[in-house]
């Protein structure tokens, strides 16, 4: 028996992070015994290339950030064949659809998890590009880990406590940590839409153009964009 634990989401869209800071700190906390086959994983938006890893796991534990209509912060967790139904409900990003599409093509194809577990939380805040977690999220990755731990005792796993924290799953200029205190102040670097790059007589030159041109080709410095012009006789 093998048991997945992943993590979906994109971090660099404040809550939409929320499923790959859990799986990355329950990486930190726990570890397993090699006869229990678990994987924790980083799924990232990966889609259609995590098919293999689904079709893999008897268990499947999936943690991420879902527009459930509730508070922010509050958690919800859905099971087995409930869980295509929620990802694409109501989506706050196309990783979500692209996992139906990972659960539907395992499906067809015949490797299907005997366990789904989703547990998500209710964003609070998203077009935050570069952003971190709101408190509401950040403070639901303990408990929605311990709900994970429930359901791997039920799976007949017991986890390890790890004396020592060290955060390793996700590339290290993107632990939470470090990707939280070395962020620029907004006042620095907006966050949604920065209206000062418009406003910035440097950028003048880039004016909008009726017709889209391309330069550099060949012999030719400045021609539409449409590739047919390319043949055509000059």
């Amino acid at each position: 028996m093998k048991t997945l634990i992943l993590g979906i989401g994109n971090l660099l869209w404040a809550d939409e992070g929320f499923g790959i800071r859990c799986v990355e700190t329950m990486d930190a906390m726990y570890s397993f015994n090699d006869k229990d086959n678990v994987e924790l994983m980083d799924g990232g938006t990966l889609g259609l290339y995590l098919v293999q890893h689904v079709q893999d796991a008897d268990n499947l534990i999936v943690f991420d950030a879902i527009d459930y209509g509730l508070k922010p912060g509050e958690i919800k967790v859905i099971e087995d064949d409930d869980v295509p139904k929620y990802m694409g409900s109501k989506k706050i990003s196309l990783h979500q659809t692209g996992f139906q599409e990972v659960l539907a093509t395992a499906c067809l194809m015949g490797d299907y998890p005997e366990r789904i577990i989703l547990i998500g939380v209710q964003p609070e805040y998203i077009e935050d590009f570069g952003g971190s977690l709101r408190d509401s999220v950040n403070a639901q990755i303990f408990p929605c880990i311990e709900i994970a731990v429930k359901y791997l005792k039920e799976f007949g796993i017991t986890p390890i406590k790890n004396k020592v924290i060290e955060k390793t799953l996700v590339q290290k200029e993107l632990a939470q940590d470090r990707y939280e205190n070395e962020r620029p102040s907004e006042k620095v670097a907006l966050r949604t839409g920065d209206e000062r790059v418009l406003l910035n007589s440097d950028f003048s030159e880039f004016k909008v153009r009726d017709v889209p041109r391309y330069h550099g080709v060949g012999n030719v410095k400045s021609i539409p964009v449409d590739g047919r012009k390319l043949f055509e006789d000059k």
